[in-house]
């Protein structure tokens, strides 16, 4: 075969139609491909086939979601070549939403969409097209099948399948142990850019947890959190599309983190050495007293074991751990014979029964205590109605209450009376009391459950023919808890705001104790004292609350502390409430919320007040108050205007006389200084209605006493030449004016019910002594220089 032949075989294999499985792809193109309409190829018998090819040609087949034009969207163009421009063809679309979401221009093929389309609904629309004749309806292509698929844009943020989550974690955990794994959906396209791509960070939880920014796997931040310190944890996880950056949209969801226990505390007894008695004749079995010792742990982690270790008793008696009560119940395990020993010493160990051993290095998980135990003797002394007692009191019952009574009877035949007591050296505080006749233990102080739980008592009871017979029996007092304590700030907080703050910026977690133990757990309320302008205080309802700003931005140099009183109640009854104050210092912070300083010297400089400035105006101060002492010293030195009491010229004559008051004649007569005519003169006092009416009786007017007018005149007269008498009107009192008067009355009391205007230019002719009064009554001159 020549090349020539090869060639012309080539060509024709190229020609026919393949028949496979071809892919319709659609691409925007800068313009119309042209493609030829026909190909020709020899047949076998020398005829030339003429084979039509089809020749759609479009330019677009990819449409944005969620357009917001006022036209419609233009989708594409649909075009063959068989188009002269004369309008000959029809152009029909068929498929997903044609004729509805989709038209087409039937003569230039022209197709836009009619209305905004979401990806998220439908993704991509399958249509057919065909161009057939207007004048003989006929196909001029076959009918073709295109895809038209919507581009995503960020329209749908990060979702959590849940609001809230709820998970757990050993307490004692290493850093980066996984908590939970929160996963948030993006209803975006995950194969267009980065609309869908989410990326989770941490808004609340730090220092003590940390979030995986790909996987939102939860981990601890933070190592050997004690759950004993802190239970309960809030943790904030935000997810944000478009890889994190900004511009991207957002949601949260909130983690409620629980530390679970785990066995990091050994039991411990409060005491190093206990007492206990117990009477020779207890039977075998018999309770002698109990131990405890408490761990800080919970559940089974918190569950000890007692036994016995060592000690001079080992074979007498035994231990009993009690489940319920974690406590150790020593009782009798042989008779005991008061005479053969009296005292018995018991070393007793508290151990763990669950221990982990990945807490060895904590140190022992078991503890020690002595116990001793008096054994009493009995000879033929009074028997309990029991071996021991147990009485179980509210500790808010009042003083007196009976709390329960111990029964005894003499097994005697004679059938003695029985005596009780109360051994004092099981209550030191003497908080119980006992009836000597009946057995009825009441208390004579206030019980408290927080002081002592339990109280370990020792009732004697006595023959009153034979005292010396006696018994004991122990008295178990449990103190049940009421809600008497309210709750406090669990610690000190040092808080502080930044003055660049923003409302609603957290600023502090709160935490609360309380003392009382109830059945269903402590619950706190966190509320604001008053209505406070610059703080808020938000109740996260798991006992913790957070201090929230209300306004944008602080001063420090306008208010550098602000104290916030919160009030913290509990949920027992009576319910109980207290008020704490936080103290907030205003601080300096970076952008980042970090604080940079909080001391005075940077509250000072600001405001332009430099340490010479300071000095300069304490300075002023110290001279001001030197020119201020110097005056008053110097007024100090004039003639002080009252006189001593030598001195008689203003002083009131006072006789000390408890006679017959006017009518009394034996004793000095005091008329004489009185003005006659003043005597005939009797006014009623006009606020008061006289309830009679009477006559005032006329008195013998008292002869007169030249001696004490001549004494009165004398001392006017010093008193109008004495140039260091002050020039304002003194008490000055003389009962003898004199008879008939020129100046009549002086006083002013009267004034008031005078009509009209009085002259008083008078008062400038009776001497320098009323020189004051001419001036504050004259009118004259002094008031003009006024």
């Amino acid at each position: 075969m020549t090349i020539y032949q090869f060639l012309r075989l080539f060509v024709l294999w190229a020609c026919l139609p393949h028949f496979c499985c071809p892919e319709l792809t659609f691409r925007r193109t800068p313009g119309i491909q042209q493609m030829p309409a026909e190909s020709r190829a020899p047949r076998s018998d020398g005829k030339i086939l003429h084979r039509q090819k089809r020749g759609w040609m479009w330019n677009q087949f990819f449409l944005l979601e969620e357009y917001t034009g006022s036209d419609y969207q233009y989708v594409g163009k649909l075009h063959s070549d068989q188009d002269k421009g004369d309008g000959s063809l029809k152009y029909i679309l068929s498929g997903d939403g044609a004729g509805t979401l989709f038209i087409i221009d039937e003569k230039t093929g022209d197709i836009h969409a009619t209305r905004r389309i979401d990806r998220e609904e439908k993704a991509f629309y399958t249509l057919r097209a065909q161009a057939i004749n207007r004048r003989t309806l006929r196909p001029v292509e076959p009918e073709s099948e295109f895809v038209i698929k919507i581009h995503d844009i960020n329209d749908n943020e990060p979702t959590f399948p849940e609001e809230i989550y709820t998970a757990s974690v050993p307490e004692m955990s290493v850093v980066g142990t996984s908590v939970v794994q929160v996963t948030a959906t993006d209803a975006d396209d995950p194969s267009y850019g980065n609309s869908a791509r989410v990326i989770y960070s941490i808004l609340q939880g730090q220092p003590y947890f940390s979030v995986e920014p790909e996987t939102g796997i939860i981990r601890t931040a933070l190592p050997n959190m004690n759950r004993e310190n802190k239970e309960q944890y809030q943790v904030v996880i935000q997810a944000k599309d478009m890889g994190g950056q900004m511009g991207g949209l957002s949601g949260t969801t909130t983690v409620n983190i629980t530390l679970t226990d785990v066995n990091d505390n050994p039991p411990r007894f409060p005491q190093n050495t206990i007492h206990l008695r117990v009477l020779e004749s207890s039977p075998v079995g018999t309770a002698v007293g109990s131990v405890k010792a408490t761990d800080a742990d919970t559940g089974k982690n918190a569950e000890v074991d007692y036994r016995i270790i060592d000690g001079d008793g080992t074979d007498m008696f035994d231990i009993i751990t009690e489940k319920d009560t974690q406590e150790g119940i020593i009782t009798v395990k042989k008779p005991l014979d008061y005479e053969n020993r009296r005292l018995y010493t018991l070393k007793v160990e508290a151990e763990n029964t669950h221990v982990d051993p990945r807490f060895y290095y904590l140190g022992p998980f078991k503890d020690t205590t002595i116990v001793k135990i008096s054994i009493e003797d009995v000879d033929e002394p009074p028997v309990f109605s029991r071996s021991s007692y147990l009485f179980e009191v509210h500790e808010d019952i009042e003083v007196g209450t009976i709390i329960g009574t111990v029964m005894a009877r003499d097994p005697d035949s004679t059938s003695s009376p029985i005596r009780f007591t109360l051994d004092r050296h099981t209550d030191l505080d003497r908080i119980f009391n006992i009836h000597s006749g009946n057995g009825s233990l009441y208390t004579s102080k206030p019980l408290d459950r927080e002081l002592s739980q339990w109280h370990n008592l020792t009732v004697i009871a006595a023959e009153i023919n034979n005292p010396k017979e006696t018994t004991r029996v122990s008295v178990f007092v449990r103190i049940l808890d009421v809600n008497d304590n309210a709750p406090q700030f669990a610690v000190f907080y040092d808080t502080f705001v930044c003055e660049n703050a923003r409302p609603g910026q957290l600023i502090q977690t709160i935490s609360a104790v309380d003392k009382d133990d109830p059945l269903g757990g402590q619950k706190f309320f966190f509320s604001l004292a008053a209505v406070n302008p610059n703080f808020t205080v938000q109740d996260n309802e798991d006992n913790t609350a957070r201090i929230l700003t209300r306004k944008n931005g602080f001063n420090r140099h306008e208010i550098s502390t602000y104290l916030l009183p919160v009030v913290i109640s509990d949920n027992d009854y009576p319910i109980q409430s207290s008020t704490g104050t936080l103290t907030i210092r205003v601080c300096a912070c970076d952008s980042q919320g970090n604080m940079q300083s909080c001391s005075a010297e940077a509250l000072l400089l600001p405001a332009g007040l430099s340490t010479g400035a300071l000095i300069a105006i304490l300075l002023c101060i110290i001279i001001l108050l030197v020119v201020l002492f110097a005056a008053l010293k110097r007024q100090r030195k004039k003639e002080p205007l009252i006189l001593s009491k030598e001195d008689i010229r203003d002083n009131i004559v006072s006789y000390n006389d408890e006679g017959g008051g006017e009518e009394d004649t034996q004793a000095f007569d005091i008329g004489t200084l009185r003005n006659p005519a003043a005597i005939e003169e009797k006014k009623l006092r006009r606020d008061i209605i006289p309830e009679t009416l009477f006559i005032p009786r006329r008195t013998p007017t008292a002869p007169d006493n030249t001696d004490v007018r001549d004494f009165i005149n004398e001392r006017l007269k010093e008193h109008d030449l004495d140039p260091t008498a002050p020039p304002y009107d003194s008490l000055a009192t003389y009962a003898y004016e004199g008879n008939d008067s020129v100046a009549e009355s002086l006083s002013s009391l009267e004034s008031g019910t005078t009509e009209g205007d009085q002259n008083y230019d008078y008062l400038r002719e009776w001497g320098p002594r009323f020189n004051k009064l001419a001036e504050m009554y004259g009118g004259g001159e002094s008031d003009k220089d006024a």
